[in-house]
């Protein structure tokens, strides 16, 4: 969910997907671009599960911590809970949460800040749809001097690890 959601209904047709697709998501939390707090509370109203694997903090894609806490789950008790769920054949997405690796974490009052400047510059030039992800981001690389595209790659990288921990203890 975009920021100004109240206004625009911005919302990704992804989120309703997840409350229909049997699927684990596992990602550094939604884009810090979007609207965090809301984005998670409405994965919660479409009843889509979120954990946080190995932490009790929803993370805010290049940190850490969004100032949410989530539920911790290791890899044990999720593959137990991801098989309850096929045995049940629920239809719906399991979202797995993952923060970037300390040693690539951004500064979060920069990163809060850049977007923050960034969607008042946005809004100023009547930057709307489509057009506001790709400027948003343009502008995080360009004040970042480049270290959010090394996050985001660090990021992608741990997820990906991560998910494929989850897989190989699923299907053993």
């Amino acid at each position: 969910m975009h920021h100004g959601v109240n206004e625009s209904f911005d919302i990704s047709a992804d989120l309703p997907t997840l409350a229909k697709t049997k699927v684990c998501i596992v990602s550094a939390g939604v884009k810090s671009i979007l609207d965090i707090p809301k984005t998670v509370e409405y994965l919660e109203t479409l009843g889509v599960p979120i954990y946080g694997y190995e932490t009790d903090r929803y993370p805010s894609f290049y940190t850490r911590d969004a100032g949410l806490p989530v539920e911790k789950i290791d890899k044990t008790s999720l593959v137990q809970l991801l098989r309850t769920q096929d045995e049940l054949d629920l239809n719906h997405a399991v979202s797995v949460v993952v923060p970037i690796p300390e040693e690539d974490e951004l500064d979060p009052d920069l990163i809060e800040g850049t977007i923050n400047d960034a969607l008042k510059e946005a809004n100023e030039n009547g930057i709307t749809g489509k057009k506001v992800t790709p400027f948003l981001l343009a502008k995080i690389s360009e004040q970042t001097k480049g270290d959010s595209v090394k996050a985001n790659i660090s990021l992608m990288l741990n997820n990906a690890k991560t998910a494929a921990l989850i897989a190989k203890e699923y299907h053993q």
